[in-house]
């Protein structure tokens, strides 16, 4: 299967869930299950490939100019971490199905959930790091979405802001290290970058490209001093915390690091600090989770401690270390995703995760405490089950790595770690499922083991930790193939044999202790715990949020002298920053001579420029009558038509007319439910202050575009490039459709979205005010002065209605016309739009509305679909989007005429402007409405055809 279809299922498949749940718990479960084995599936196709050592590669280039290609890579490492991630998700999928309350919004969850999967996915499979970035921020936003799914808690939500917060900041740092990195290698594509390893560490630019880089991968693996948010995630629902700690969010970081060992390791710079960081974040993780009564909260600190794990292994630089990290990223993988799912199965049972009320369970729940005693047990490093041999591997490693100081300084560090490790692992079996048996009343809820779709999914789990526990060998073969993956070129894979048996050893000394000594501190607890709470000591989350408060503090500071809400400072500001830049760049700076006449100045431009000069001077001066200052705008718009008109630039003449027509129509029915006047804000010495601002920045861009003018340009304009080929490349001899249309169709593309965006919006806020207290205001409310006693007036419905059929003619001709003549779809959707604003005008909206067959909502709709497909049909041509294709046919008796594909697109343009112009108004004629004013049954008031002299000369007539 392709691997862009891999990446692209759990996108894809998130629209499903939720729109499956009307169907059921049963049918959402089921389709985000099939989602997820379908892209499981269609990896395990390119497994043979893996195994013969290929590396499977796909994209194309979708900005080169940026270094931006859409590449995707699936080695060894992409491989094992996809197989992580998809299969982990088949088994928590199953969990959660069985898992969420029945009051839970199931599509919303796996919706989530799919999204997060995809944005993973997508990590491990990019080949470019600008593509991996996308991936990876998205990881940010859809675990904030997950994390805080229980929006009624508030640690659900405390908890996603925080683990937005931090992941973003890192996110941001490993931006600008990525882009460090990618200028260094002189490419953006990891293919690239994984062999330049010597380039890249001689550069001076390695150290502060390192340092961004681990900045990212240490928020995201939550290690030291950023490990805080991760225990706070676990406010999440427990199969979002089973997939988060196994195999998806904090291994995105692990993996980067792992994918980056090639080029970034090997220094001492990437020696000591990874190493360290993951040293301190393995021993701090394993005490502070020996203390916490929280099982959940357990865990979470002892995923903290394991990622420290495996980052202080890949810290080392050796090929040994890199091959044991792997190993435990595997074993860590399977057992944490049990002991999660079990202590969610605990809380889902007992109602409640406190270790201090637990107790006994295994007699109440034996499938549940078989399940989580293995797991227990694997990450405490007992024989015969995975942890303990990677545990052993690690002990081996760290015998022989130095560190700040004396040689057993490290050893004795990590084997402190591995007793608390063993310590709170312990206390998890003791405290929570052994002791004497109970009565199941004692408990908040009566305890018994679930049904097999909750006890399933981390048994199967426990089946591998037991498997690769006794029969290493097994997986020993793929371990290997990983590494490889890891190392590159820069190393060998190591000459080592998983095994259970090395003899008696070091590494099996340290092992022991470190077991023995976790009992001995698990039956000291009482006492240590007394003198844990007794110690002072700083709490991350307090100074988190005191950091977060400061910042606030400052930002507050800092920006509300300038960001106040008044556009009058935001324009003066802007305006002074940029005649002062302009100002210092033209006293600094050279020009050159001119190089042109001033052409001669007619009376009529004369007369133009001073009625523009009038109206524009009128609106400043009498802007606080608001209908006063609709009409000078008006004035200004026809006079800026006009001056189009004179510089021969007919499609600009016409969509500003038409464009002026609408808006003027629209505020003049925003002017119904306003003031007619305006209250003076600022006073008279602001407003003085104001003008001469607003008069210097006038002239010194007069004097600019003087200047300009005056000169040849620095360079050949663009607008060279567009005469030269609009038509041999978009079809078209009218230069201004075919930019719209082809050239920048995707600008074009955008603003209909985003014009149907606004009406949405227009549409949106209609709704909320007619739904609440506004609505009885507007329906009761009184006009300040008479209204006409002839609101529809038969002279104007008739006018209109014989106006419609021409209207929709000129429209249809001026949509035709517009790739060689002046028009097009944006202006015939203008054009049509006005044609049917008449219509509402002349006899209401009641009428007008009745008549309607087609919701505007569904017009915008259509017409950004239409262009979307449009741009998407060039794909299947090779094409880059939105490329406009064209050829000439004849239809006997015609002549030879033009077919175009942007004709399609500027159908969508057509609809879109349409829809949009109409939902406005639409929404405007609905806030109208009063209660005493009856709408009206007839389009016109006064009806000749119902008055009693017309009825009597008709039955004269029929008479006759």
């Amino acid at each position: 299967m392709s691997l862009f279809l891999i990446v692209a299922l759990p996108f894809l498949g998130a629209l499903l869930p939720s729109l499956m749940n009307s169907a059921g718990r049963q049918a959402v479960g089921g389709v985000t299950f099939t989602v997820t084995l379908a892209a499981f599936i269609g990896l395990m196709t390119n497994l043979p490939a893996i195994l013969a050592g290929e590396v499977v590669q796909t994209g194309f280039d979708w900005f080169p100019q940026l270094g931006l290609n859409v590449t995707l890579m699936l080695d060894g490492l992409g491989f094992f971490f996809a197989t992580l991630i998809l299969g982990i998700g088949l088994l928590i999928i199953v969990y959660g199905r069985h898992y969420l309350a029945r009051e839970d919004n199931m599509g919303e969850f796996f919706t989530y959930l799919l999204l997060f999967q995809g944005a993973m996915v997508g990590i491990v499979l990019s080949d470019n790091i600008l593509l991996l970035l996308i991936f990876w921020e998205l990881t940010s936003l859809s675990s904030f979405l997950l994390i805080g799914y229980w929006k009624h808690l508030e640690a659900g939500r405390q908890g996603a802001r925080m683990a937005l917060t931090v992941t973003g900041m890192g996110g941001l740092a490993m931006i600008g290290g990525m882009l460090l990195l990618g200028n260094i290698a002189g490419s953006y594509d990891l293919s690239v970058i994984l062999q330049n390893r010597d380039a890249i560490q001689a550069d001076p630019m390695y150290v502060p490209a390192l340092l961004l880089i681990l900045t990212g991968c240490f928020t995201k693996s939550a290690q030291f001093p950023f490990h805080f948010w991760l225990p706070h995630a676990m406010a999440a629902p427990t199969p979002v915390s089973a997939y988060l700690h196994s195999a998806t969010m904090v291994k995105a970081g692990i993996f980067l690091m792992a994918r980056l060992w090639p080029v970034l390791s090997g220094t001492p710079e990437w020696f000591y600090i990874v190493t360290t960081a993951g040293l301190i974040t393995m021993v701090l993780g394993a005490v502070i989770a020996f203390f916490k009564h929280d099982l959940k909260a357990l865990l979470a600190f002892s995923t903290v401690s394991q990622l420290g794990f495996i980052t202080m292994l890949l810290g080392t630089g050796t090929a040994f270390g890199a091959m044991v990290a792997v190993f435990h990223i595997l074993n860590h993988a399977t057992f944490k995703a049990a002991l999660f799912m079990s202590a969610g199965i605990v809380d889902h049972e007992t109602k409640t995760r406190d270790i201090r009320i637990l107790g006994g369970l295994r007699h109440l729940m034996p499938i549940t405490f078989v399940i989580a005693t293995l797991g227990a047990l694997s990450m405490a490093g007992i024989p015969l089950l995975n942890g303990f041999l990677s545990k052993e591997m690690m002990l081996k490693e760290m015998e022989k790595t130095y560190l700040f100081g004396p040689e057993w300084l490290v050893p004795a560090f990590v084997t402190f770690g591995s007793l608390m490790s063993a310590a709170y692992c312990f206390r998890m079996i003791g405290h929570t499922f052994l002791g004497k048996k109970r009565d199941p009343e004692s408990y908040p809820a009566k305890p018994h083991d679930p049904g097999a779709g909750l006890w399933l999914p981390p048994a199967i789990l426990i089946v591998l930790v037991v498997g690769i526990g006794v029969a290493p060998f097994l997986v020993e073969p793929f371990i290997k193939l990983v590494t490889a993956a890891v190392l590159g070129d820069v190393a060998e894979v190591p000459d080592y044999n998983i095994a259970i048996w090395y003899g008696f050893n070091v590494p099996l000394y340290l092992s022991i202790t470190a077991i023995v000594g976790g009992l001995i501190v698990l039956a000291l607890f009482k006492p240590l715990s007394a003198l844990w709470e007794a110690t002072p000591r700083p709490e991350a989350k307090t100074i988190f949020d005191n950091i977060v408060a400061a910042v606030v503090m400052w930002a507050r500071w800092a920006i509300h002298p300038l960001h106040n809400g008044a556009f009058t400072r935001y324009a003066m500001i802007a305006t002074v920053v940029i005649v002062a830049a302009g100002y210092h760049a033209w006293t600094t700076g050279t020009v050159a001579e001119a190089s042109r006449a001033v052409q001669p100045v007619g009376w009529v431009e004369v007369a133009g420029w001073a009625m523009l000069v009038a109206a524009t001077v009128g609106l400043a001066a009498m802007h606080h009558n608001r209908l006063l200052a609709l009409i000078l705008i008006g004035i200004v718009g026809l006079m800026v038509s006009i001056g189009f008109v004179f510089l021969s630039a007919p499609d600009l003449a016409m969509t500003q007319i038409t464009v002026e027509v609408v808006t003027i129509i629209l505020l003049l029915l925003a002017l119904n439910f306003l003031p007619n006047t305006t209250p003076e804000e600022s006073p008279w010495y602001m407003r003085a202050r104001d003008m001469v601002i607003a008069g210097v920045g006038g002239l010194a861009t007069m004097a600019l575009a003087y200047h300009y003018l005056l000169r040849d340009a620095v360079s050949s304009p663009i607008s060279e490039f567009h005469l030269a080929n609009s038509y041999k490349g978009g079809g078209g001899t009218n230069v201004v459709n075919v930019i719209l249309v082809d050239f920048r169709g995707f600008d074009t593309f955008g603003e209909i979205i985003v014009l149907g965006i606004a009406a949405l919006l227009i549409y949106a806020l209609t709704e909320t005010l007619l739904s609440g207290p506004v609505r009885a205001r507007l329906l009761n409310r009184v006009p300040d002065k008479p209204l006409s006693g002839t609101q529809h007036p038969m002279m104007m419905v008739v006018l209109t209605r014989v106006m419609m059929p021409v209207v929709l003619m000129v429209g249809f001709y001026i949509f035709l016309r517009g790739h060689n003549e002046p028009g097009g779809g944006f202006i015939a959707g203008l054009v049509v739009s006005i044609g049917v604003v008449m219509q509402y005008m002349a006899s209401g909206f009641a009428w007008a509305e009745d008549r309607q067959r087609f919701p505007y909502h569904g017009i915008i709709g259509a017409g950004v679909l239409i262009a979307g497909l449009t741009g998407i049909g060039s794909w299947f041509f090779g094409k880059p989007f939105l490329t406009s294709d064209f050829t000439y046919v004849r239809i006997p008796p015609f002549q030879e005429f033009e077919l175009a594909t942007a004709a399609l697109f500027d159908v969508g343009v057509f609809l879109a402007v349409v829809g949009a112009v109409m939902l406005s108004l639409e929404s405007f004629s609905r806030l109208a409405r009063r209660a005493h004013v009856k709408d009206p049954d007839h389009p016109m008031d006064v009806d000749p055809s119902m008055h009693e002299d017309f009825l009597d000369a008709e039955t004269a007539k029929e008479g006759v």
